[in-house]
Formats: C-alpha cells, structure tokens, sequence
C-alpha cells in the first residue's frame, strides 16, 4: 500500500464546531434566557468554568450578552467561544459572530480558565435579566468597543465566502458531550481487509460519535485526494456493502465514501469528517502555510464536493508537525498552525467541525512549545494530542518502554514523554481541557531478543508483526500475548523473547477514569481495524466514559 505507515508519535489535525443557523429573535419571545456557572475542573491555583447560555423562549435569540462580577482573589486568565471584557472585577462575555443566533430550547456553551480557585459568579445578568431567568430578555446587544486580545489574521468572526452545502445532524452523541472519536484508514480496505461495513457488524457504529476518514493528501499546499480508487470509485458487492445492497457500474459514487453515506443513514448520530496529512502527507502543510486562505479554499472545495459533500461534516487537520520535525521538518514559524486553521474555520463556517490532531510531547521545549496550540485552540471544535508512540522499536536495541504510558514511571527513557505530561502542559498554556481528547492506540509496538519482563530491558530489534515490524493489532496480541503487567497506567508481556505494550480493556478504563477526572472532552483512537471482531477497545472507552 502506499500509505502503510501507521500514525507516527504526536500530530495535527483540525475540526469545526456544530452550531445550527436558527430564525431571528422576536421582543414578544416568552420565557427567558438563561446562564448557567459550572466547574469543569479545579486545582487550587486555578480553575477551568463551562458557561451554558440556554434559550427558553419561544423564539430565536439574535444575541446573547453575560454581566458579573466575580469575587476578590478570583480573575479571568483565558476564555473561548465568546469575547469577554472586564473592568476590575466586572466582567461582560457576548456572543461571537460565528456562533450564529439561538433557537428555542437550544444551548450554546463558552469557557474560560481562570486563576485562584473556583468561585461562583456574583450579580449575574444575561440580556439585562437574572441569569437564573425573569424578565424579558433583549433581542440585541452591544458588542464591546474593543476586542480583549489580539485577532489572528483569519478570524471565526469573517462570514465565510460559501457556507457548506450540508448542514450535519443533530441527533444526540450517545455519549452526551463526552466525544468517541475513531480513525478509519483507507488503506485498510485492501491487505487488512477492513470495511466501512466491519463499523457496524463490529457493533462499533453505534458506540462512536465521529469517524475521522484517514487520509487526503496536501500536495502543492492544497488538499487533494488520496486514494481515488478507495475513496469513491471501488464496487461493493451486496455482501461487503453496509446495506446488503451492491453497486453498480454507472452509480456516481461509490468506494469508501459511498459506504460512510449509508452507514450514517443507518446511524443518523454519527459524524463524519475528513482527515488531512498524517505522517506521510503532512509536507504540503508548510505551503499551505505560505497561503492560509488559498489551502482553505482547496479544502473546501473538495470537502463539499457535490459528489459526497452529505458524506463529510467537516474537517481534520493532522499535521505532523508544524514548526518541528516529523517525516520531514517545518519551519513556518509559531503561528502557522493558527493561521492554517483559522482560515479554515472562516471558509468552512460555524456549523461544520474543524479539528485537530497534534503532537502529545510534553517534554520542555519540545513540540507543543514549538506552536501557539492555544491560540488555534479557539478555532477547532476539539484537539487531539497523539498520546501513543511515544516509545518504539525505532531505538532497535531498546530500552523496551511502553508506547502509550498515561503517567510517567521510574526509568522512563524520556522525561514528559507521556500522557499527563502532554495534558497538564497543554492546559497550563489556555488550551481548555474540554476541547482536549485523550489518544488510544488499537495496538501495540514491541521488540525482540528480549531477556527481561519489566521495561528498560535490551533488544536486538523489532518483533515481528503481520504488516510491519514492531507493531501489532490488539486483536491479534490479546491471544499470542496476553498482557500480565501494567506500568504507567498502560499493560505489557515478555512473550517468547518478544516484549510487547499495549492498551486492553482495563487500562483503558483507567484512563476512561483521568480523562473524566480531568474535564476532558472524550477520547479518540487509531485505528478502527486494530480492534476485535465485536468492538472489544471501543467498548472499553464508550463504557468507560459513561
């Protein structure tokens, strides 16, 4: 295959978040709108609060203005998805342009980081009324005279030149806010033998809230397509199709694309999106940062192509790795990550998904310092930190060290290199933890020649695997390796002379567990092919995160 290479230690990749255009409001709207406080996290120094601005009126709410005032010792450090301005301990939070008016009965949520522990807001007025409800909400708003910090070049707030032919669904996750998110690869399609029908007899569709289709290509700082021939042209026949019904030779689509149409017919929750770079294709990024707007618009256009634009909810960007070195090194500078993604939000609008998935090295100034995260944060409905591969078979003679630790352990062969590292540092710079998801690897990475069971042991090279040395499918270790050892939240087993690491079913519950702990957004995972027949990981996470 082309493209084999599975997803390399830390990435970039983007989405949008969902907010459907609702009629304008009405001054004879009943009811009231309302704010709600709510404490995501808190940590002694700090805190990280939800906003939920909910509309009770019988009509559409054009804006939405927040007044109050929070207590002494307690201040605002950060905020996203509105724009705040303060005058001492006052402050007033508006809607932003993108987000689009409220309809009857809808919520639209903001945050904000700030220092000192949490303490509830005081004196709370939301259009002029309490936010707890009363009154007759205003219909309009003044927006600040001055904007609170500093505007990227391509801001949300710009109305897009075209909005998106679709608009997605709106059928509840089946996990509530909390996000299960999966890559499905194109390749897989071929030696693997995976299809988009596997997603439903697996019994994994129905546990996922989003598909992440892996991967178009960024040639010439555009992206492209990356496999025509498994993206919309391969025929299914009736007993490979997610329908039963087979396709035909003078359909206008068909292939992969084709089959994620009738899977989220058959599933109206899910979302899919699709997935730019990876390590392999992430060299166009570094023109595409030479033109933000142009490689938006490349995207776009082939994202809503009227061919499958029903097909597609929006767009990830996984770029390995701005401004550092993955296949290749970039060196677009600290704010071309924001750039790139900001000119995406403006072109593809505030109703699609713009994500991300990005480095997980928490080291200190390793990838995450090399780029402004935060300042894209505002612009992607979620990030993905790549918190697998930290440790391979890439260093042939060790030391063994699981590639997927949550937390780090004493021997560690790199310092920060490890799940909590990479949460807590993205955090402490304004990346909000509910925008943050957690990465679970499908499979493990081992070496061979292994003498010792507890890592840190020699090797004299990667252990053998069905598609590529040093890597394996859980499906296939849960029987020829049986893990009997956990370090750092993660499991591992000495097998034969090979030495293998890798999530199961309980560990992943325990980071299910840190990640509600720590406020995030839910977990992703890659890759869908590397589970069992019945969806053994992906259970794990889904139940883990309630």
């Amino acid at each position: 295959m082309k493209r084999s290479l599975r997803r390399a230690l830390w990435a970039g990749a983007v989405v949008a978040l969902a907010v459907a255009a609702v009629p304008m409001a009405t001054a004879s709207a009943a009811g009231s709108v309302t704010a709600t406080f709510a404490k995501v996290q808190d940590w002694g120094t700090g805190h990280e609060t939800k906003v939920t601005v909910t509309n009770g009126t019988d009509a559409g709410v054009d804006t939405w203005r927040i007044e109050f005032d929070l207590p002494s010792g307690t201040t605002i450090s950060s905020f996203w998805d509105a724009d705040v301005t303060s005058s001492g301990n006052h402050y007033i939070a508006v809607k932003k342009s993108w987000a689009g008016p409220l309809a009857p009965g809808a919520s639209f949520s903001w945050g904000y980081n700030g220092t000192g522990p949490y303490a509830a807001p005081l004196n709370c007025t939301v259009n002029g009324a309490s936010c707890s409800g009363g009154g007759t909400p205003t219909t309009t708003a003044p927006s600040p005279t001055t904007s609170p910090t500093a505007s990227p070049t391509a801001s949300p707030t710009a109305s897009p030149t075209s909005s998106p032919t679709t608009t997605p669904t709106t059928s509840p996750p089946p996990t509530g806010d909390r996000k299960v998110v999966g890559y499905f690869a194109e390749w897989g399609v071929y030696g693997r033998n995976y299809h988009v029908k596997n997603i439903h007899t697996s019994g994994s569709a129905a546990k996922l809230t989003h598909i992440l289709y892996a991967f178009g290509n960024t040639t010439g700082g555009r992206c492209t397509i990356g496999d025509s021939y498994a993206d919309y042209d391969k025929a299914y026949t009736a007993a490979d199709s997610v329908d039963g019904v087979a396709d035909t030779w003078d359909q206008p689509l068909r292939g992969s694309f084709n089959q994620l149409r009738k899977l989220k017919k058959m599933y109206p929750h899910l979302k899919v999106l699709w997935s730019f770079g990876g390590w392999t294709w992430s060299a166009g990024f570094t023109q595409a940062a030479q033109n933000p707007a142009a490689f938006a618009d490349s995207c776009y256009n082939l994202v809503e192509d009227p061919r499958w634009a029903d097909v597609f909810d929006g767009i990830d960007i996984d770029w390995e790795y701005p401004n550092a070195c993955g296949l290749q090194c970039d060196s677009s500078g600290p704010n071309a990550f924001k750039n790139v993604i900001s000119a995406l939000r403006a072109k593809f609008g505030s109703s699609a998904l713009v994500t991300a998935a990005i480095t997980a090295d928490g080291s200190s100034g390793g990838k995450i310092d090399a780029t402004d995260y935060a300042g894209a944060a505002p612009y992607l409905s979620w990030l993905m930190p790549m918190t697998y591969d930290y440790f391979g078979a890439w260093a042939a003679q060790g030391p063994t060290a699981p590639h997927s630790p949550l937390t780090s352990y004493t021997g560690i062969p790199q310092q920060g290199f490890y799940a909590d590292a990479a949460i807590q540092k993205l955090k402490a710079k304004g990346v909000p933890a509910s925008k943050l998801l957690l990465g679970i690897g499908f499979y493990g990475r081992g070496w061979t020649g292994v003498t010792q069971a507890a890592p840190g042991g020699t090797a004299t090279g990667p252990a053998p695997g069905t598609y590529e040395q040093g890597i394996e499918d859980y499906k296939v270790l849960r029987n020829t390796c049986p893990a009997n050892s956990t370090v750092a939240g993660t499991a591992y087993a000495l097998c034969g002379g090979n030495w293998w690491s890798y999530d199961t079913p309980s560990t992943i519950g325990g980071k299910m567990t840190y990640a509600k702990n720590q406020g995030l957004g839910g977990a992703f995972f890659w890759e869908l092919s590397g589970d069992t027949g019945n969806g053994e990981l992906i259970g794990a996470i889904r139940g883990g995160l309630g």
